[in-house]
């Protein structure tokens, strides 16, 4: 095989090489994905609790509020103006 005298290149290597790549490619990518998601759930859950501290500041003119907790405000997040229309009926008919 032409190259640098001294230094064979064996095919086994070669696919060695690729293969410790292609496996730090993936442990990084397993890795990766729950942080996403992991920051998603926050950045979701802060939306969802920023809607309903405005809701909550406009109805508490009118005596209407949500309380502003980890699960409304992931319902808000997760399903946004639905979510809210949600947690509105939700609050006038069974409470």
């Amino acid at each position: 095989m032409p190259g640098i005298p001294g230094l064979s290149w064996d095919f086994n290597v070669v696919i060695a090489f690729a293969f410790g790549i292609l496996l730090i490619y993936l442990i990084g990518r397993l890795f990766l994905m729950p942080l996403k998601l992991i920051f998603r759930l926050v950045y979701n859950a802060i939306v969802g609790a920023l809607v309903l501290w405005a809701l909550n500041y406009v109805g508490g003119h009118f005596g209407f509020t949500i309380a502003i907790n980890p699960i409304t405000a992931l319902v808000v997040g997760f399903l946004g103006l639905p979510g809210v229309i949600i947690l509105i009926l939700f609050k006038l008919f069974i409470t």
